[in-house]
């Protein structure tokens, strides 16, 4: 029987302090690394186009060189793996149902574009307890430190999920068109988000305009509303143009600014995410924003 020579003992205590420095190492670059602006998209109502907005926002903060996660919180109605062409094989009910972690149901789509999918068709998906709502929006945080943005497409509507994802943000942004009822909606849902007193800040996107002037009528009339009535402050995060090439790029299954990079709406997306980026304080290179996005995309 022999036992270890003194040369043996001491690497093994070497390599040992090296794992050890290293796992330290770890740990404070993840407590150093700033967690990422998570940016939840919702709407009083459907049909307003908001889940392509999340997708080609996604892909417009990514041409940035920024790691983005795209989640799609519709817990009952989820799409962006059709607007994505992806073939989801894990969701969000794996992850409620503890089938899966949360990092385990993450897959690639276009553009290099982090994606957890959500659930399409389960109706105990759109009821979830309050206890696994709190569950899955843990889970989630432990995200954050490994991505510089987090977009959350919640579902339309000011359901328990719904709100519960918005709180959970540190901005909400509001998707409304300039049809009366949209209009309607879209304000019932700011409401809400203040009575709820989450201190998400909320910006206002008015989707298919007919032009500049009709969005900020829309923006002005739901912003002063809400400033007299509700005492709050609604943020102008501008507009999308009505394009045709919209509805082409869905048939295509093709997001919009990678389909048609050059169509007046692509260029109101890069607007639009030069401004959160701006607002979220993560553009360190604010002047070379839309140089980054313009070569990355044309």
């Amino acid at each position: 029987m022999t036992g270890k020579g003194p040369e043996e003992n001491t690497n093994k205590t070497e390599r040992k302090m090296i794992v050890d420095q290293a796992e330290k190492l770890r740990l404070m670059m993840r407590e150093t690394r700033k967690a990422a602006h998570i940016l939840a998209i919702t709407s009083g109502k459907g049909g307003v186009g908001k889940s392509n907005v999340a997708v080609n926002l996604a892909l417009c903060l990514m041409a940035t060189r920024r790691n983005v996660l795209l989640i799609d919180a519709d817990l009952g109605l989820a799409n962006l793996d059709v607007l994505l062409n992806v073939r989801s094989r894990y969701t969000l009910a794996h992850v409620v149902e503890g089938k899966r972690r949360i990092d385990q149901v993450i897959q690639h789509g276009p553009g290099g574009v982090k994606l957890i999918c959500g659930a399409s068709g389960l109706t105990g998906m759109t009821e979830l307890t309050d206890f696994q709502r709190q569950g899955l929006i843990h889970d989630l945080t432990l995200l954050e430190q490994q991505n510089d943005y987090i977009i959350i497409d919640t579902g339309a509507g000011i359901s328990k999920n719904v709100l519960s994802f918005c709180e959970a943000a540190h901005q909400t942004l509001v998707v409304t068109t300039g049809e009366p009822t949209s209009i309607t909606d879209a304000y019932a849902m700011i409401k809400k988000l203040v009575q709820g007193c989450s201190g998400t800040k909320i910006s206002l996107l008015v989707n298919m305009a007919e032009s500049r002037v009709e969005a900020r009528k829309v923006y002005q009339r739901i912003s002063a509303a809400a400033k007299r009535f509700l005492s709050a402050v609604v943020y102008d995060a501008g507009y999308i143009l009505r394009d045709e090439h919209v509805i082409e790029s869905v048939i295509q299954t093709e997001p919009l600014v990678l389909a048609y990079p050059r169509c007046q709406a692509s260029y109101c997306f890069l607007a639009l995410a030069g401004k959160l980026g701006r607002s979220a304080g993560a553009q360190g290179e604010q002047a070379g924003f839309f140089r980054k996005v313009v070569n990355w995309f044309f």
